[in-house]
């Protein structure tokens, strides 16, 4: 049997200093660990995804082309057929979702991964539609109805989506959304 796991108990509540060899670089070079406060507008505002839909930018790391976000479809609708050119972790928070191109439906709590080379088709039929989670690396290329790619939308595009709202709407940018 493997042993197990040997952690403090779980009464110590105190910040202990771990001795990290580098943490004098940490301290310098990272940007931090951080809190979004996804629930309400207050780090980030809903911006209009086309006409039934809105996305809650949550983070961007231009360094690895990854960003984070909460995808609102807000009522039974579709999000077109997409080629994702990265790894997508997506959680459903709210909601269904499903794709065409599969068998299940993910309901709330409900953890979807997707692998780089595939097409999807997001369908909604949930009448309050659904809130997504996503953690995203690479593009996403949108297609119309014949296969042709009249978009793609990668770390670049996500954030001048967020700050183009921004400024339009007389919002601060958020500086913690970027790692």
């Amino acid at each position: 049997m493997a042993d197990k796991m040997k952690a403090p108990p779980s009464a110590l509540a105190e910040i202990v200093d771990v001795g990290f060899e580098h943490k004098h670089l940490v301290d310098r070079l990272s940007p931090g660990g951080r809190y979004i406060d996804a629930q309400t507008d207050v780090d980030s505002p809903w911006v209009p995804f086309g006409d039934n839909a809105a996305i809650k930018h949550l983070a961007f790391d231009v360094r690895q082309g990854i960003f984070s976000n909460i995808l609102w479809v807000k009522e039974a609708a579709a999000i077109g057929t997409h080629l994702h050119r990265g790894t997508i972790v997506m959680v459903c928070l709210e909601g269904t979702v499903r794709y065409l191109e599969y068998d299940w439906v993910a309901t709330p709590g409900g953890l979807i991964l997707e692998v780089p080379g595939e097409s999807h088709t997001l369908v909604t039929e949930h009448p309050e539609g659904c809130k997504l989670f996503g953690w995203m690396q690479g593009p996403i290329e949108f297609f119309d109805e014949n296969g042709e790619n009249p978009m793609t939308a990668d770390v670049w595009w996500f954030i001048d989506h967020y700050e183009s709202y921004c400024k339009e709407q007389g919002i601060p940018i958020n500086e913690k959304l970027y790692l």
